[in-house]
């Protein structure tokens, strides 16, 4: 994965996490998280 994209997915996944009410929304956020990793990743 390319250095300068790197930070603001971390970011955005921490953004993602810290918005969370509930174990349930916190699955939800993870589970996008990861899948615009496997996005990037392509």
């Amino acid at each position: 994965m390319k250095k300068h994209l790197l930070l603001p997915l971390i970011l955005a996944m921490a953004a993602f996490t810290a918005g969370c009410n509930t174990m349930h929304g916190m699955g939800e956020d993870i589970e996008r998280g990861g899948e615009k990793i496997q996005q990037e990743a392509r």
